[in-house]
This record gives C-alpha cells, structure tokens and sequence, in this order.
C-alpha cells in the first residue's frame, strides 16, 4: 500500500459541514455534505479507518466512476470524500415510481456505461482493479441521469493477490466469491448481469431470501434469477453468458460492450423491449413462482435439518453411553428399545440462514459452508461419529478384544450401520 500522505489530498475534518445520512458503503455510512474551502457538494463516507478504498479510488478517472477528491485522516474522523450525485442510487431508482418510465434506450444507455466504467477498471485504468461488489446500491445516478460506479471498499488491485476473502453481497456474487476461491475479473462479469437483470425487471434478485440461503442455492443447485420468457433474447442471453459457472467462459467487459453496440443496431430491439418492459403484469408471475420453488426447497432444508440435529442427539446419546459403561456388557436389547426409523441416506444437507442482509465481510466461506453438502455428510464409515467424538474401542482397558468386538457390533446395529468387521 502506497504512504497515506503521498497517495492523495489530505481534507481537514473542519473543513467539511455534514448533512444528512443518504445511504451506507459495505464500510461505513455515507452523508452529503459541503466541503467548505471549495464551495463544493460532496458525499463523505465515513470509515473506522483509511485502507485500500482511498488508494484505488486515488488513481482512477473515468466518467462513470465516482470522482475522488480526497481523504480526511484525523482519527477517529476517517473518511472518503468523492463527487455527490443528487439522483440516489440505482437501487433507489428502479424502486421508485419513476422507473415505471424506464424505456429500451435508458436502459442500453445505462448498460453501456455500467459496462464502460467497468472496462476501465479491469484494462484502462493505471492499476487493474476488481470491483468484488458491483450491485445496483453501488452505482449512483447523477443529476444529469449518468451512471457512476462507486463504494470501492471491497476491491482489490488485481496485481496485489487474486485469492479473495468472502465480501460482498451474495445475489450478486459470483460462485468462486461466494466460495473463496482464487478470482479474476469476470467476477465482476458475473455482477453486471444481476445488475442488468434488475435494470429489465425492477425486481429485487432472490427477494424474501436469506443471503446464506442464496449462497447454498448459487453453488450448490447451480440456480439463477428467472429471465422471464418474453424477455428479449438478446438480453437474455447476455445474461446467461454472464452467469455461467466456470468463470473462464464468462465475457470480458470488452466483449460485453461489443456485444451491447451490436444490440444498439438491432432496429427489432426498442419494440420488443418496450413491450417487455411496459407488461410486468404478464410476466412477473414467471419470477414470484421460482421464488416459491426456492422458499419450499428451503423449507425442505429446514425440515433435514431437524432431522440432522435428532439424529445426531442420539448418536451423542450413545457415544455418553458407551463411555459412561465401558466396562460394563451392553446389550442389544437396551439399543433395539430407543432406536427409532432412520433414513438410508448418507448425505444431509442443512439449512444455512443468516440474520443480515446477505452482506459480509473479510470471512472466509470455507470454514462456514465449505461446498455445503459435503460439510454436513454423515460418515458412518469408520471410528469418528459424525459429532466429532471418537470412540477408542481399545481405551476399555477392563475388556478383552473379542469383547470390544462384540460391543462394537452392537453399536452399529443400534445405530444401523452395517457390520463389515467380518
């Protein structure tokens, strides 16, 4: 990381009169304020302290990127000051009344310079960067109704390390973000398409479910947001392209722009896009039913998981046992009486749930769901019961081999494993 003091223009704290609060970073929350000495609007997002944000944004310029003016650095009143743009968010936007008048122009026209802002990033700008949480919250809207990416909070230089810590947002993370994994650019690819989904439906991505939840569905069940089917197949497909799996076959903004210039020519387009824009009443209910499907798989999940927590309730219940009477014969009988209907499956899957709003920071996703189903599969295989307790058959001192033999049998009839000790 570059000196704090050589990297950009130091603000005094004085020097800037707050207002009030419009909206909140993955860092801190944002106020529109004036920086006094330059008779200037601003918005200032206030920190815990100064890192990468303010070293990035420093070396950037681009006309669909926030404007950088400068940090303020006097602890406790760290903050980042850039351009304020009066018009909100883009989130904000698509909620309101107004975007019920969006058209197939507005709508190429943002596309266009959310995909040039982002272009820049990744192979004009001085650095390459990776954005990590590009979503409609992070793109403003100016007065004069142009785009700016911004809250660059949770992004990288790519030349630093393409191995990433979990942070962002899940419905708009790509599947190697959500798990961890090493990372290039078309994560950012993989962004843009939730982004222009929400610019052609005005809907919120996997509405009513919990972060986590949409973690496990994106990874686990490959699933994506429902492209309702009069949606334009231009822009589905661009979508689709945007959202594959492997991250190598997703399109570079480069690719992305060509791709929306040779939409721009299509004369068939502006008419089939305006129908589908203006009809959500004919096609929203294409949406509400995936979400319906989703919540009953997770209801589904929430019922396994139960069965998850009982059956591992008895196996503790019989690990105490067995500890507690090492030295005493157990018989089968004592077993075959609390053993209970199991299911055959050697695989359950549990329900991951999480309180927030689906935004996390510096975490690493493989010691919370590392692959999810394989995380809580029920290895009846060996010694190490699926709680974490290893039952040593040859601590019991007291009792020869064949009788440790003997008691293990009867554990795995108990238990309805399958005795292979023969």
């Amino acid at each position: 990381m570059l000196p704090l003091s050589a990297s950009f223009v130091q603000i005094k704290f004085d020097d800037i009169r707050f207002y009030e609060n419009c909206g909140g970073g993955s860092f801190g929350s944002v106020y529109r304020a004036r920086w006094i000495s330059q008779d200037k609007e601003v918005a200032v997002k206030k920190l815990l302290k100064i890192e990468n944000e303010a070293e990035i944004l420093s070396v950037l310029s681009h006309r669909n990127i926030i404007q950088f003016y400068g940090a303020i650095l006097e602890a406790p009143n760290y903050g980042i000051v850039t351009d304020y743009a009066s018009g909100g968010s883009l989130y904000d936007y698509l909620s309101s009344a107004e975007s019920e008048e969006m058209d197939q122009e507005q709508v190429m026209t943002w596309a266009m310079e959310i995909a040039k802002g982002m272009h820049y990033l990744h192979s004009e700008a001085p650095v390459k960067v990776i954005h990590r949480d590009l979503k409609s919250r992070n793109v403003v809207v100016t007065a004069d109704k142009v785009l700016k990416i911004c809250d660059f909070g949770a992004s990288r230089f790519h030349s630093h390390t393409t191995h990433m810590s979990l942070v962002g947002t899940f419905p708009w993370m790509a599947p190697e973000v959500i798990q961890s994994l090493p990372v290039s650019e078309t994560c950012d690819t993989y962004s843009y398409g939730v982004v222009l989904w929400e610019m052609l439906t005005r809907e919120i991505p996997f509405k009513g479910l919990e972060g986590l939840q949409v973690a496990w569905l994106v990874v686990e069940k490959s699933e994506r947001l429902t492209i309702p089917s009069s949606c334009p197949d231009s822009f589905a497909e661009l979508m689709r392209k945007c959202w594959l799996t492997d991250h190598k076959e997703r399109p570079v903004f480069k690719l992305i722009l060509a791709t929306l210039e040779s939409m721009s020519n299509d004369s068939k387009l502006p008419e089939q896009c305006n129908s589908f824009l203006h009809n959500k009443a004919e096609w929203s209910c294409e949406i509400e039913a995936t979400l319906e499907r989703l919540k009953k798989l997770e209801r589904d999940l929430s019922s396994k998981e139960q069965e998850l927590k009982e059956r591992e309730r008895r196996l503790k219940m019989w690990e105490r046992k067995l500890i507690e009477q090492s030295n005493t014969p157990i018989s089968a009988e004592s077993f075959y009486e609390s053993k209970t209907e199991e299911s055959n499956s050697s695989e359950t899957t549990c329900q991951i749930t999480s309180s927030s709003n689906g935004e996390v920071e510096g975490m690493s996703l493989q010691a919370m769901m590392k692959g999810f189903g394989g995380m809580f599969a029920l290895d009846m295989g060996g010694p190490v019961l699926h709680s974490g307790m290893q039952v040593n058959m040859q601590a019991k001192q007291n009792s020869s081999k064949s009788s440790s033999v003997r008691e293990g049998r009867k554990i795995n009839m108990a238990l309805g494993m399958s005795d292979d000790s023969d």
